[in-house]
């Protein structure tokens, strides 16, 4: 019993990673803009897609391909994999700020909520004219082999995303604590018409926030695609377990975010291991319950808007 507990939290762990990145993104376009891109879930998947289809290209196969069949990318090619599903979701995160957000944002309404929501469609759309609904088995940049230690079985890829969670998670609060950009995010965080006054670029900022958060709903999806196959439809849950993991931690403190999305994963183990049917039941009671009691998050503090 004992072993099937730390595979389960090991496991959690791995998909917490996942998670958190996604709640990361979350909380550092609210922090910034007061605003939410609703279509992130989409984005997770659009990340898995572009390095996907990055895989393809460097293979010689057309990007629409569906199988890898015995190929296998090297070092480099999942690199290259890695770099344009970044460079593209970002540029992707600055055209829905462009687009979608900025024309609406700080206007009576909630239409930017719309422009985010439709901009995910039409990013779902466009996939399922080019690859079709079928989900695809990608291969892992490290060894398939499951490592086991002491009984428990944990794949390479599965400690990769954990890893790199941690270190992302690490160097964002390093960002946001000790250098200037962190500064000026906090700063616009703060008040964005104050901060514009002592000469900080709030644009940039905020485009900056959006590029990032997109950057990072990429990897996350680019990560996971080897683990759960890629699939247009994996961001949904992703994307719906990332946001849950954000408001359990609190969207307005990164690392409380962070924080909530490892939570969420290692209880939707634990819940799995019990009795898998009941795993959403229990995780959305549990969202339901933190709010409940904490409004703002475990972690989350109050936001006082002076007048």
């Amino acid at each position: 019993m004992l072993v099937a507990i730390l595979q389960a939290i090991i496991s959690g762990l791995s998909v917490g990673g996942a998670y958190a990145l996604v709640a990361l993104g979350f909380s550092i376009t609210f922090t910034t803009t007061k605003t939410l891109n609703f279509s992130h879930g989409e984005f997770v998947s659009a990340g898995a897609f572009i390095g996907m289809s990055a895989l393809f290209l460097v293979l010689g196969k057309p990007i629409s391909s569906t199988t890898f069949g015995d190929a296998v990318p090297g070092a480099g090619a999942q690199l290259l994999a890695l770099t344009a599903a970044l460079g593209v979701m970002g540029l992707l995160g600055w055209l829905l700020y462009v687009v979608g957000v900025r024309p609406f944002a700080g206007r009576p309404g909630m239409a930017w909520v719309m422009s985010t929501l439709g901009f995910g469609v039409i990013l779902q759309s466009i996939g399922l004219a080019v690859w079709g609904p079928k989900p695809v088995v990608v291969p892992s940049p490290v060894s398939d082999e499951v490592i086991r230690v002491l009984g428990i079985g944990v794949r390479p890829q599965e400690l990769l995303t954990l890893a790199v969670a941690i270190v992302i998670m690490i160097g964002f609060d390093r960002v946001m604590n000790r250098t200037m950009v962190g500064k000026a995010m906090r700063a616009v965080a703060a008040n964005g018409n104050v901060a514009s006054l002592m000469g900080i670029n709030t644009n940039a900022v905020m485009i900056g926030a959006f590029v990032v958060s997109s950057a990072l709903a990429g990897l996350s999806g680019f990560l996971l695609a080897p683990i759960a196959q890629a699939s247009l439809f994996m961001g949904l849950t992703v994307g719906l377990k990332g946001f849950s993991g954000a408001m359990i931690g609190g969207l307005n403190n990164p690392r409380g975010c962070v924080i909530g999305g490892f939570v969420l994963g290692v209880f939707e183990s634990m819940v799995n291991l019990w009795q898998a049917q009941w795993r959403e039941v229990a995780v959305f009671a549990l969202v339901i319950l933190v709010l409940a009691f904490r409004p703002t998050g475990l972690f989350g503090s109050k936001m006082v808007e002076k007048v």
